[in-house]
């Protein structure tokens, strides 16, 4: 639809604007509110192009996680110790930060640890993780402060009724978050500091000029504002040319209420590829992005006919066997990933700041992210 503005809403609504943050997922929301924080002067909007925040802030699976032990082995294999624990670091300050900017409460945040499951077959790197424990308990916990944070708790797998599950490692300063509060919470906070929020803004393009930043929407007409923040992660490459952001679709579902459930906590497996957790007494249960990567490095919502059906049967198979679970509805996120598990949080020209490229871990790192792009924005 191709449309003008009138002199009412240029003048009224888009003329006196000091800093445009582009995306109302967490970073945008975090990044905004930090804005004004930093100055309250500042003339702070969010311009979102969907209803709620399009991308993964409202559809994740609420995990206040950092890393399980396969993944950080994984990540060692390409990266150094040092890369690895910087990711982990950052994570874990993230957490604190969207604890501290929103509240455990708001959140529904719950401390009810991260597990990892491993089955008879992956016998061999269970004894890999359960060797380099100790290890790994002393240099993340000089970050957590945890001085035990992974631990072997076998004899919780009868509990949660798993089948063909052998082991578990518990890391236990990991938890759990209620998505839909805490982007709710983050909007209210955003609006109480004063920053405008609007929603429906689809953006084509953005131009850094020596004037501002003509950032051209897709309704015919163009906004000039002094100073941009990026902060579409997964859906950066719409606007700008970053190669260094890959854009990885994953698919979701959850099920129908599910009586007695026993399962309590949140569950890795195979990696981290995989991920399931207990919510208003149903299994949410996603991932399986691994089984067909090149179909899901996509922006575009939609379904996976094979991973879908590897993620019921993992859930009738193993999570959730000899039950008949109903799945109440099915949803797709899309995530923003890279060579390495490293955030972009630079000037790309004089007046656009990007924050970007949070590697399926946003609800841990993203409100740290939101605030360092804040702060390049104003800095001189």
């Amino acid at each position: 639809m191709q449309y003008e503005l009138s002199y009412w809403e240029r003048e009224s609504f888009f003329k006196e604007i000091d800093v445009a943050v582009i995306g109302s997922g967490i970073v945008g929301l975090a990044a905004a509110i930090h804005l004004k924080t930093l100055d309250p002067r500042l003339r702070v909007a969010i311009l979102e192009r969907g209803t709620l925040p399009i991308g993964a802030s409202t559809r994740n699976a609420g995990f206040s996680c950092f890393g399980s032990m396969t993944e950080l082995l994984d990540d060692l294999s390409y990266a150094s110790e040092d890369q690895v624990l910087s990711v982990v670091e950052k994570r874990w300050r993230g957490l604190q930060r969207l604890r501290e900017l929103v509240g455990d409460e708001n959140l529904g945040f719950q401390m009810l640890g991260g597990y990892e499951m491993f089955t008879e077959e992956e016998e061999k790197i269970f004894l890999e993780c359960r060797k380099r424990m100790p290890e790994f308990n002393e240099k993340i916990g000089k970050i957590t402060g945890w001085a035990e944070g992974y631990k072997v708790v076998d004899e919780r797998v009868p509990g949660f009724g798993f089948q063909g599950v052998r082991h578990l490692i518990l890391n236990q300063p990991e938890g759990q978050v209620h998505t839909g509060k805490m982007m709710s919470a983050l909007l209210y906070r955003a609006m109480e500091a004063g920053v405008k929020i609007y929603n429906g803004f689809a953006i084509r393009d953005l131009e850094d000029t020596s004037q501002g930043v003509e950032i051209e929407t897709e309704f015919g007409w163009t906004l000039r504002v002094p100073m941009v923040l990026v902060a579409v992660n997964g859906f950066a490459r719409r606007l700008l040319s970053m190669e260094s952001v890959q854009p990885a679709r994953n698919q979701v579902l959850i099920t129908q209420p599910i009586p007695n459930l026993k399962v309590e906590g949140c569950f890795h497996y195979d990696r981290g590829y995989f991920y399931f957790r207990n919510i208003d007494g149903r299994i949410l249960l996603g991932g399986g992005r691994n089984l067909d990567l090149e179909r899901e490095k996509t922006d575009e919502f939609g379904t996976n006919e094979l991973i879908r059906k590897a993620l019921t049967d993992l859930l009738e198979t193993v999570v959730c066997p000899g039950q008949t679970i109903e799945i109440d509805s099915w949803w797709t996120g899309i995530l923003g990933l890279g060579p390495v598990k490293k955030p972009i949080v630079e000037k790309i020209s004089p007046n656009i700041t990007v924050a970007v490229r949070l590697s399926g871990m946003g609800v841990a790192i993203g409100t740290l992210v939101g605030q360092e792009g804040a702060e390049l924005v104003v800095s001189v």
